[in-house]
């Protein structure tokens, strides 16, 4: 039984069952390891987008692309349809992994409605322009970021604050949750009236309430299903209370995927974005103008050769059974045939991790790796789907010569 089957198990079910569903469906969970931060001004977004990796003005010019602007009084609809998330993070100037933001831009608060959908929320008139972009960001490093950010700010037009009392980060994740579809916005509010023939009613119990959250598209990887803000006082829409998962569950779901978050998941001040594959996530543009940090990442992209990457693995002992706690973040992996150490855990739950490990031992065929302070602890490294194909094209190619 793989261990997702076993760790997502709905809160309901693993106190009525012994064993889990067949399949764990969607389920949907808080994320208590993140927080939000709020930069709000008229150069909100020009700020952001001047010290990020990505490309956040192409990114949040799309906001109401794909929907007519209208400032009439219909419940509870935001004027503009909603921007895709854009994921992106800030690096030292010498290249290296400081954090990982999910930047959100909600439509202007003068359009959006009371919760009486007759009027402007602030009663402003359309054209302000004050910009709002919403940060998911890691809650563990939530005041240093804070503080970093502000330091960068100089005469920019652009206030920062926690936010984190306000709002809440939540993930809709599993097996049926993944979609290659173009929109951003989660489908099954379809179902409640998100379409060409608009129930308002239906379009507010989608978005979550009347100022406009909602479920969005991840902005990684299909995947990893859907993404959200949401105030901290409600429960998102779409999630059962009986599909309500601890967020154990949803971080088994990424290790699965190799995907790793946060500063401690991506070390703080030591991690190579690009060997931690945060271009193949999304998080960097090659396109854009000069950021923080970004001569070490142009370099290294164009050499065209990575030769370690965060690997997702898993624990078994010499019968291919899997070994549920047995290692440790920190522990190094070793090739037995050679006794050389190839990489290093840094992340662990159950019998999956993830690792730094060098792609020409780990991906060889007929690799023989271990954990190196526990002979009895094998590890096999896996590759996984959603990697582009350039990334191991050299190693196979030396694989079919040999």
């Amino acid at each position: 039984m793989p261990p997702l089957a076993r760790l997502l198990l709905p809160r309901r079910a693993r106190g009525l069952h012994t064993g889990p569903p067949s399949d764990p469906g969607v389920l949907a969970c808080r994320l208590a390891s993140r927080a939000v931060v709020r930069f709000a001004g008229p150069e909100a977004a020009r700020f952001l987008h001047s010290l990020l990796t990505n490309d956040l003005l192409s990114a949040f010019s799309a906001v109401g692309s794909s929907a007519p602007q209208r400032y009439v009084p219909t419940p509870n609809a935001p004027a503009r349809g909603p921007a895709a998330p854009a994921y992106a993070a800030l690096l030292t100037p010498q290249g290296r992994f400081l954090y990982d933001l999910f930047l959100y831009r909600p439509p202007p608060r003068s359009q959006m409605l009371d919760r009486t959908g007759s009027a402007p929320l602030t009663g402003e008139a359309p054209g302000g322009n004050r910009e709002e972009v919403l940060a998911d960001v890691d809650a563990a490093e939530v005041d240093e970021l804070l503080a970093c950010f502000k330091r960068y700010r100089l005469r920019s037009k652009v206030e920062i604050d926690n936010v984190s009392e306000d709002f809440t980060c939540w993930q809709r994740f599993g097996r049926n949750v993944v979609h290659s579809e173009p929109s951003t916005q989660e489908p099954e509010a379809q179902s409640i009236g998100w379409g060409q023939g608009v129930d308002h009613a239906g379009e507010s119990a989608a978005q979550g309430n009347g100022h406009g959250w909602q479920w969005l598209k991840d902005p990684r990887l299909d995947y990893l299903g859907y993404r959200g803000i949401f105030p901290a006082d409600t429960i998102p829409p779409l999630v059962e209370s009986d599909k309500e998962a601890d967020e154990r569950h949803y971080q088994l779901w990424r290790i699965e995927n190799g995907v790793a978050e946060g500063s401690t998941e991506i070390p703080k001040g030591e991690a190579i974005p690009l060997e931690y594959n945060l271009a193949g996530l999304n998080a960097i543009s090659f396109e854009k103008g000069c950021y923080i940090g970004q001569e070490l990442i142009a370099r290294t992209h164009h050499r065209g050769v990575i030769r370690k990457r965060l690997v997702p693995m898993k624990f078994v002992d010499a019968n291919d059974q899997e070994l549920e706690q047995a290692v440790a973040p920190g522990s190094e992996v070793v090739d037995e045939a050679s006794g050389k150490k190839i990489g290093t855990v840094n992340t662990a739950l159950g019998s999956r991790g993830m690792g730094l490990l060098r792609l020409e031992e780990a991906l060889k065929q007929n690799s023989s790796l271990r954990i190196s302070d526990n002979r009895d602890v094998r590890v096999k490294a896996i590759k996984p789907d959603w990697w582009l194909a350039e990334w191991t094209q050299m190693l196979e190619q030396q694989s079919a010569v040999a």
